[in-house]
């Protein structure tokens, strides 16, 4: 009868202690890999947060540069309206002002990570940005305007100036030349001659016994004056400066002048002798007079006489 075969005790002992190893590598191993996938996470988490910084620092950026954009129209606005007088497209301009104040309010409301409200007031800028630009072609065409208009308005300032300049000189010339005939045709009276008379109408030398003056003069020839009817003014100044007999009053120059006598006469041109008398009424005292004659509102001539 044969024997069984033996089984080594020794190997079988073995073979639980060379599983308890393997185990523990196995354990580190993954120890490590998951060490390893933590620390792997980790440092994709700070990336993530980087990117999200910087994504944030964008978006600021985005929303700084897009209120300097309002702020720019703003000022353009401003500067627009600055150079215009006309008040229709001044309140125009005012109102889109007012607009884009209002969007620069609603953007500083606005965070920065709030992308579909940065994405509509990034739009209103595009929009803005076409209407400025049409104030500005606007302004600009009216600028230009102007300037012609200042340009055509000075040529004409100019050219009035000439005028008035060539319309005075020859208002001066015709004044002149008016003053000329008015003198040429002015009339003289010359060879005067005065006499007192007493209440016989004799001449006398007393002053007290002077109850009439009897007095007269030339007119001259001159063929420049208007003929036809001519008032003559006879003004005599008694020693105190008072006047004659005063009958009334006359024009000269810009006054009125109290007369002492005046007559009518028709001139023709030619020489032509005046005589007139002026009664006494009054007390006359000894001393110097004056006659004074006018006509056409001009003294025509003067002498004196004295009474003693």
């Amino acid at each position: 009868m044969e024997e069984a075969p033996r089984t080594d005790s020794s190997q079988e002992q073995q073979a639980p202690a060379r599983q308890k190893p393997t185990k523990l590598i196995l354990t580190g191993i993954a120890a490590a890999l998951l060490a390893i996938g933590i620390a792997v996470l980790g440092i994709l988490l700070v990336q993530q947060q980087q990117q999200n910084d910087e994504l944030l620092e964008l978006a600021e950026i985005n929303k700084q540069e897009m209120a300097s954009q309002y702020q720019e129209f703003d000022l353009q606005y401003e500067m627009l309206q600055s150079k215009l007088s006309n008040d229709s497209l001044i309140a125009q301009i005012e109102e889109e002002r007012r607009h884009t104040q209002q969007l620069l309010e609603e953007l500083e409301r606005t965070k920065a990570t709030d992308a579909a409200e940065i994405k509509r007031l990034k739009a209103e800028i595009a929009s803005l940005r076409k209407v400025l630009q049409s104030y500005i072609m606007q302004v600009d065409s009216l600028n230009q305007l102007n300037q012609t208009l200042n340009r055509e308005n000075k040529e004409i300032k100019a050219k009035m100036s000439a005028a008035n300049t060539q319309i005075t000189h020859l208002a001066n010339e015709r004044n002149e030349l008016r003053d000329k005939v008015d003198i040429a045709a002015q009339l003289d009276a010359t060879g005067f001659w005065v006499t007192p008379l007493n209440k016989r109408s004799k001449e006398t030398a007393k002053v007290k016994n002077v109850k009439k003056i009897s007095f007269g003069f030339t007119i001259v020839k001159n063929v420049t004056a208007t003929n036809g009817e001519r008032i003559i003014y006879a003004r005599i100044l008694k020693p105190d400066n008072t006047v004659m007999g005063n009958k009334g009053t006359f024009p000269y120059e810009d006054t009125q002048l109290e007369y002492t006598e005046k007559k009518y006469i028709q001139y023709t041109g030619e020489e032509q002798a005046i005589t007139m008398y002026s009664d006494v009424a009054e007390f006359l005292e000894a001393g110097t007079y004056k006659l004074f004659i006018f006509c056409d509102k001009q003294m025509i001539g003067q002498t004196s006489f004295t009474l003693k």
